[in-house]
């Protein structure tokens, strides 16, 4: 596969997690848009607004500006940065905030189409707050972070769905890669340990702590890992994206169960 072939894979996948997205925010009623979410300080419009917020910068909109004030949620740049989208749209109606979505995310898909990346590591012109992300980054992290508030809208107003979506798979996927992270580092596997982590709707991940105290994507599975964890996607992209504790018996852990509890408090891996 090329890199133009990969990345206009991305962009369908993206162009797909938005129009989901938006057709879910037109199903939630004005009431429920002060709902919280599990975002600490974000509540349905604040995800919506943020999402609006890196549209239109990626679209080409100018760069936004805002006194978020000192809420205790933000931390960081970019935890900053993104208040600004929210700050801006507090006083915009739902229906406001669903167009803007869609005229971006409309605006930006026309001209990927017309004049489409061709290099992974080239660097776009244009980037929200002048993050140093190549093509291949940010077109890979965009249908996560669309998909990843989709369901963070669904739980906070109990509208489950949209986990067999071609963005569901892609943002497990993704977020499964950074497992062998999760083992070595966050978790303290020593060498040697193998680790299989298996979510339903897609092929297992299996992970070895090497000699230089890093997780190892390994080609073939272990038949007798150290540890296998096993979980439905629902679950894993709460405990990867730091958002909720499972429910009770939601993850199978199977071989070393104390580093199986300690891989599952450490899961998260997203900011």
């Amino acid at each position: 596969m090329t890199d133009q072939e990969r990345l206009a894979g991305y962009i369908d996948v993206w162009w797909q997690a938005v129009t989901d997205f938006t057709d879910l925010l037109e199903q939630v009623p004005a009431e429920e848009w002060s709902t919280p979410t599990d975002l600490a300080g974000w509540d349905v419009r604040a995800v919506a607004s943020h999402v609006a917020h890196l549209e239109a910068i990626l679209a080409g909109g100018p760069e936004e500006t805002a006194d978020v004030g000192e809420p205790p949620h933000v931390t960081g740049f970019m935890g900053r940065y993104t208040e600004i989208g929210v700050a801006n749209r507090r006083d915009r109606s739902p229906d406001q905030i669903i167009i803007e979505i869609r005229e971006a995310a409309t605006a930006r898909h026309t001209a990927l189409l017309a004049d489409p990346p061709t290099e992974g590591t080239a660097t776009p012109e244009r980037i929200f707050g002048g993050v140093p992300w190549t093509w291949e980054v940010l077109l890979r992290n965009r249908p996560l972070d669309i998909w990843m508030h989709e369901q963070d809208v669904r739980r906070a107003v109990g509208r489950p769905g949209g986990m067999d979506s071609a963005a569901a798979r892609h943002t497990a996927e993704y977020l499964a890669e950074a497992f062998g992270f999760v083992l070595a580092k966050k978790a303290a596997a020593p060498p040697g340990t193998t680790a299989v982590l298996d979510i339903a709707g897609s092929e297992p991940f299996a992970f070895a702590v090497n000699d230089q105290n890093r997780g190892e994507r390994l080609s073939d599975v272990p038949t007798e890992p150290t540890v296998r964890l096993g979980m439905d996607r629902a679950s894993f992209i709460v405990l990867a994206g730091g958002r909720c504790d499972v429910e009770p018996g939601a993850v199978g852990i199977d071989g070393d169960r104390d580093l199986g509890k300690r891989l599952v408090e450490v899961m998260a891996t997203t900011p």
